[in-house]
This record gives C-alpha cells, structure tokens and sequence, in this order.
C-alpha cells in the first residue's frame, strides 16, 4: 500500500505524519522512532527509514496501527520540509517554455543548452525566507508588479550525493513534491549596468523574496511516482487553467540535474532541486499576479495544494 510524507501542525518545524486511506499518523509513534519526528529527520535518515515507513503502512493497512488516525481534513498542511539546507531551481529547462520565451521576445526557435552541449544551470533560493506550505498567504513584493507564476516539479535528496553519475542519480532521491517558483520579473535587471556585466542580474530580489517558493502539498515517494520524466503539470489562477503540460518537456532531466550539481557542490538529505517550469508563464502574455488571487497547483501522482496572494 502506498502513502504520502507529510508535515503537519504549528509552529516552526511540525511533526511528520504518515497519510494512508485519507488518514494522517504520526510517524514517531508508529515507528518508535524519535528522530523521526520531522520531516527532515526522516530524510537525514532516508535508506532506514524507508523500509520502517513502508512497515508502519503495512501494519495501518492490516488493522494495527499503533494510534488512532486523524482525518485529512482535520491536519494543517506545513511545507513538507522545513527547512531545507538548499534549494537549487533550474533555468529554462522545459522545451515548450523556452519555446514560448523565444515567441514573446521574437527570436527564432535555437538548439537548446543541452544540443550545444552544455550543462545544466541553476540558481538558488533562500530556504526560511522563502518556503512557505499549502494555503498559505504570500504578500506581494512591494518592489514588483509582474510577479509570475512557475509550477514545478521538485526532486527531494534522500542520500549525500557527490560526483553521481546520471546512470545512478535518481537512487538518490527520497520522493518528489510541488513548488510554485514565483518570479518577480521586473526586478530581475540593474539597468545601470551594461548589459555585458555580470553583475546586471539580481537573484535574491527576482527568485528570492519572502514567501517566493510555496510547496506542498506531501512528499510521493519516489518508489511510487516512478519515472519522473513522464508526469501531468497544471497551474489554475482563480480557475483559470494557465499552465498544462508535462515533464517529458524536461531538457535536462531529473537525472542530469542531480549528477550536475553533484559534480560542482555535495547535496544533503532534505536539499530540494526545483526542475524548471513548463509554457504557460503569465509573461507571454503580459498577464501577472495580483492581491487577492489563489493559485492552485496539481502534479500527477503527487497530489494539489493552493496557496493565496496578499
């Protein structure tokens, strides 16, 4: 029988719980586990854990768990991990993303990063200041008025990883959730600088302002998603279906992202690789978030969340 790792409750950390047939346990008092308590204690633990996370779903499953479970819709859903030591985004690295990106500036359809060889890109997000869980309420940047829509798919470490080998790569992963990576397009450039300078970018007021990485709503274990490369994405804003696509669009695939960045930095159990977002981006069409708004977003095998803009 298959489940979902959740984090649940108040405050700053939460406690992990188990969901199996709509029902929420805490993983501690299952599996007589005190480092399991919190998500990322699981995580820091993951080739354990596992196993002891699929017998606690086994003895639920039969009749005999060892607590009473708590209805779904009684549990108040945190980000899955609080905190991550890093969260690692990719950059145009859907297909029919770049190919909608190249459309609105009017440029012709190029080879990708990858047909010209190239390696996969990422930038960073800051993780206490920017994760926040399902209905949660993100104020706008008072900096920006084009705030953007990303819905992603998010690979989830489960083991220490340094120099892996695409070949071995997605063993490495614990699970897979769900991010909005909102973007503030219009603080993306220091226009006084010249445009061959490579400080003309700023990173934290773009990708990383307060709030501007939601995610939920659980953890899918990577056993039970399977292959990453061919899952169903969809962003609504107020009902509005903007984004529909899928990660076989994935240039560079969950794979290469992980040997990539494990070739330059050591990823950590609970670190989050965000994978790139597919077309559909409200910046074609000169479409951007406003107060009031909720964006809800659903990834197949993994489940939906939403989450307000004030």
């Amino acid at each position: 029988m298959g489940y979902m790792l959740l984090n649940a409750g108040t405050g700053e950390q939460g406690r992990a719980g188990l969901l199996v047939n709509g029902q929420v346990y805490d993983v501690e008092k299952e599996t007589g586990e005190a480092g399991f308590a919190s998500t990322l204690g699981i995580l820091n633990d993951w080739p354990r854990a596992e196993p002891l996370l699929q017998a606690a779903v086994t003895a639920i499953a039969a009749g005999r768990p060892r607590q009473a479970g708590v209805a779904l819709a009684g549990v108040n859903l945190l980000a899955p991990v609080m905190y991550p030591g890093a969260i690692y985004c990719a950059g145009a690295n859907y297909l029919d993303h770049v190919r909608e990106m190249e459309r609105a500036q009017n440029m012709p359809e190029g080879p990708t990063m990858k047909d010209l060889g190239e390696t996969p890109w990422h930038f960073i997000k800051s993780p206490r200041s920017t994760i926040r869980g399902p209905g949660a309420v993100i104020p706008l940047p008072a900096f920006s008025k084009t705030v953007d829509w990303e819905i992603e798919l998010v690979a989830i470490i489960g083991r220490t990883a340094t120099n892996v080998p695409v070949a071995d790569a997605l063993d490495y992963v614990a699970g897979y959730t769900i991010a909005n990576d909102l973007s503030a397009r219009d603080a993306m450039l220091r226009h006084k600088n010249p445009p061959e300078s490579p400080f003309r970018f700023d990173w934290v007021a773009h990708k990383s302002f307060d709030g501007s990485c939601p995610t939920g709503p659980w953890i899918a274990p990577a056993k039970d998603v399977g292959n990453p490369h061919k899952l169903g994405l969809k962003l609504w804003v107020d009902g509005e279906l903007m984004q529909n696509s899928n990660s076989d669009q994935l240039i560079f695939d969950v794979a290469e992202q992980i040997a990539g960045i494990s070739s330059r930095v050591t990823l950590h159990p609970g670190d989050m690789i965000l994978t790139g977002t597919p077309a559909g981006v409200g910046t074609p069409r000169k479409i951007f978030l406003k107060p009031g708004q909720t964006v809800k977003l659903w990834i197949e095998k993994i489940g939906e969340f939403e989450h307000r803009l004030a």
